[in-house]
């Protein structure tokens, strides 16, 4: 409280004030690639971030439906794969305008290049890229909602080792988001020449085998080569993918509150874990749902050591972008 001691002159007590957050991983993940987001809501976002005390921007930049981000290493990629290749794109400029727009806010921007599932688009604009699916027949035909990348091919890891180069290069953030979640295995499983790869490799019938073998070979690009830390969806650790010990699980499945029976696995492996299980905020319900967003705990799993629960780096809240664009992005997260 100010007190007044003369003409014009006052006293203020003096104060310390020590605030810390307990989680050093705030974030909010936005989909780009469901619908295109402009980049002022993207700059608004990162506003209202900003203000809500949060540091990570997770940009879930491209998908099945489209490849909005521009390379110059291979530019047919948004040329072929973005809805609109003169206005629905991310330049350079573009990319850069967004990072130095967060940093000045004290926000890491975290950029996801989701493989080798959801890679419908990439196709588009690589040819030879994805795996050719088979009908009943033995027939070729085209997969009509979901792309998998031909993992079984030397040509994808060049493609692979020079495209994660550039994306290195353009997000300065330590770590790179690879994905490796919801991998459709039904066009591998159809195409003669996988069954044949599965073969000579003993991976029997298990494409779980196949999505680690190429997992573990993009894992050791990006980290081995590449020399960036990495953040993979929970699949990659339940389907026994050697992991780096700086790997970054990120659990998102168990909304019902399954959640903490998979954060204690991967705690028990000695793995950093992100949590976005309890806030997937695409998802509504009737009535008042935002209560058990502020109920989840992160560090709610037993019997845990003190060391096991600070392997929780914090969370993220998600806004899959389905139903979402830039006219209710948002009204909808905030």
């Amino acid at each position: 409280m100010l007190r007044l001691v003369g003409r014009n002159q006052y006293t203020l007590p003096a104060a310390k004030v020590l605030d810390t957050p307990r989680f050093p991983w705030r974030g909010l993940m936005i989909d780009s690639a469901r619908h295109f987001l402009p980049l002022h809501v993207i700059k608004e976002t990162l506003d209202i971030m900003e203000a809500n005390k949060l540091n990570v921007l997770h940009w879930h930049l491209v998908d099945d439906q489209a490849f909005p981000f521009v390379s110059t290493s291979f530019p047919s990629l948004s040329k072929e794969g973005a809805f609109d290749p003169q206005t629905h794109v991310y330049t350079p400029e573009d990319v850069q305008s967004v990072v130095d727009y967060a940093r000045l806010r004290g926000i890491r921007v975290l950029a996801e290049f989701d493989t080798p599932g959801h890679t419908l688009a990439w196709g588009k604009g690589i040819k030879g890229l994805l795996t050719q699916c088979f009908d009943k027949a033995g027939k070729p035909v085209q997969p009509d909602m979901f792309g998998v990348m031909d993992v079984t091919a030397n040509a994808t890891y060049d493609f692979v080792r020079k495209f994660f180069a550039e994306v290195v290069g353009r997000f300065p953030d330590a770590y790179q988001h690879l994905g490796g979640d919801e991998v459709n295995f039904t066009c591998w499983a159809s195409n003669p020449a996988v069954r044949e790869f599965m073969r000579r490799r003993s991976f029997g019938g298990d494409y779980r085998k196949l999505e680690g073998y190429y997992i573990q070979r993009l894992v050791d690009i990006v980290s081995k080569e590449l020399r960036k830390s990495y953040v993979v969806w929970q699949e990659v650790f339940d389907d026994n993918v050697t992991l780096k010990a700086d790997t970054v699980v990120h659990v998102w499945k168990g909304r019902e509150g399954s959640w903490p029976s998979e954060v204690k696995r991967i705690a028990q492996a000695g793995l950093k874990i992100l949590l976005s299980s309890p806030w997937y905020l695409n998802y509504i319900s009737y009535g008042t749902d935002w209560t058990k967003y502020y109920m989840a705990e992160p560090t709610n799993f037993d019997p845990a050591s003190a060391a096991q629960k600070r392997l929780i780096l914090g969370g993220e809240a998600c806004m899959w972008g389905e139903w979402v664009d830039a006219s209710n992005l948002i009204s909808r997260t905030w």
